[in-house]
C-alpha cells in the first residue's frame, strides 16, 4: 500500500531552489538592519538637537553683526560730532549779547525795539567762557565750573544760609536732562562737605505744591530745572518759594542737542518759557541788570 505524502514532506532527492533560498536570506538580512522604535527616536532626537544648535549659532551670528553695526554707527556719530562747529556758548560776551537779543525778539515778536532793549541782557552780566576750549558736555561740567567759574565753585562749597535760595540755577530743556545735570552737581568736588542740597525741578511725577514745600524747608546750594517749572516757582507761587536772594549764576544748557539736533532755544515753546518765565522773572532780571547775577552759557 503506497504511503500518502504530506504537504510539508520533501522528497529525499529534493534540492532547494537557489532563488528561493537567497530570497529568504535577504529578508533576514533586511530584518537585521531595520532599526527598532527606540533607535528611530534617538535618530529623530539627534536631528532636532542639530537643528537647535544650528539655529542658536545663526542667532549668535546675527547678534554679533548687530553689535558691529551699532558700534560702527556710534563711531560715525562721534566722528560727526567732532566735525561739528563749536557751540554758540563758546562765543565772547559781546557776541552772546546779540545772540540772546535775537532769541528775545523771537519770544516777544510784538515788542518794539525799545521794549526789547529794556529786557536785554547786558554784556557785563554775561560770563566770558572763551578760555574753555574743551567739550561742553556734562562729563566736563565739574571741571568747567572749577576752572572757569572759581567764585561760583567757592560758594557752592559753603553752607547755605537760607532755605530755597540757591547760588546756582541751571536751566535745561527736558526732565531727563535735568536729572543728569543734578547727578553731576552733587559731585563732592563741587559741594565739598558743607555744600547745600541740589534741587531737581521739573514737572514729571512731582507736583508744584511738593516743590514749594521742599524748597521752603531745604537749604539748597544749586538747582537744576526745566524752564516751565522754574518759571512757575519764580513767578506764580506768590511766596518766593524759589528765591534769587543768594543767586550769583544762572547757567543755560545751550550746547546740548536732543535727538533732532535742537538746543534749548530751537524749540519755540521751550525758548519762550526761558525768555519770558525765567530770564523775564522780575527779580531775576533785576539782579542780572544790576550785575549781581551772572549769565553763563554752557
Amino acid at each position: 500500500m503506497s504511503a500518502h505524502h504530506r504537504g510539508d514532506d520533501l522528497e529525499d532527492d529534493y534540492v532547494p531552489d537557489d532563488l528561493v533560498a537567497s530570497s529568504g536570506e535577504e529578508e533576514d538580512a533586511l530584518a537585521s538592519h531595520v532599526p527598532a522604535s527606540d533607535d528611530i527616536g534617538g535618530l529623530l532626537s539627534a536631528d532636532e538637537d542639530a537643528e537647535q544648535e544650528s539655529a542658536a549659532l545663526a542667532k549668535r551670528k546675527r547678534r554679533e553683526k548687530e553689535k558691529e553695526r551699532k558700534a560702527k554707527k556710534r563711531k560715525l556719530v562721534e566722528t560727526r560730532d567732532d566735525d561739528e562747529a563749536p557751540s554758540v556758548a563758546a562765543q565772547p560776551p559781546h557776541e552772546l549779547t546779540g545772540y540772546l537779543s535775537s532769541i528775545q525778539a523771537k519770544a516777544f515778536p510784538a515788542k518794539s525795539t525799545l521794549e526789547l532793549l529794556d529786557i536785554s541782557i547786558p554784556e557785563t552780566s554775561i560770563v566770558d567762557t572763551t578760555s574753555w576750549t574743551e567739550s561742553r558736555s556734562l562729563d566736563r561740567l565739574v571741571e568747567f565750573i572749577i576752572k572757569v567759574l572759581p567764585p561760583l565753585h567757592k560758594r557752592l562749597r559753603q553752607r547755605p544760609k537760607a532755605s530755597g535760595s540757591p547760588t546756582l540755577l541751571f536751566i535745561a530743556g527736558a526732565a531727563l536732562r535735568v536729572a543728569d545735570i543734578t547727578r553731576v552737581l552733587k559731585d563732592r568736588k563741587l559741594r565739598g562737605e558743607k555744600g547745600g542740597d541740589v534741587a531737581k525741578l521739573f514737572a514729571r511725577h512731582i507736583k508744584l505744591e511738593e516743590h514749594v514745600t521742599y524748597l521752603r524747608r531745604t537749604k539748597i546750594g544749586s538747582a537744576a530745572g526745566t524752564p516751565a517749572r522754574v518759571g512757575k516757582l519764580l513767578c506764580e507761587t506768590g511766596k518766593d518759594a524759589l528765591s534769587v536772594a543768594q543767586l550769583t549764576h544762572i547757567m543755560l544748557d545751550v550746547s546740548y542737542q536732543d535727538a533732532k539736533k535742537r538746543n534749548l532755544f530751537d524749540i519755540p515753546e521751550t525758548r519762550d518759557e526761558v525768555i519770558r518765565s525765567v530770564l523775564g522773572a522780575p527779580k531775576l532780571l533785576q539782579g542780572i541788570k544790576e550785575g549781581r547775577i551772572q549769565v553763563v552759557l554752557f
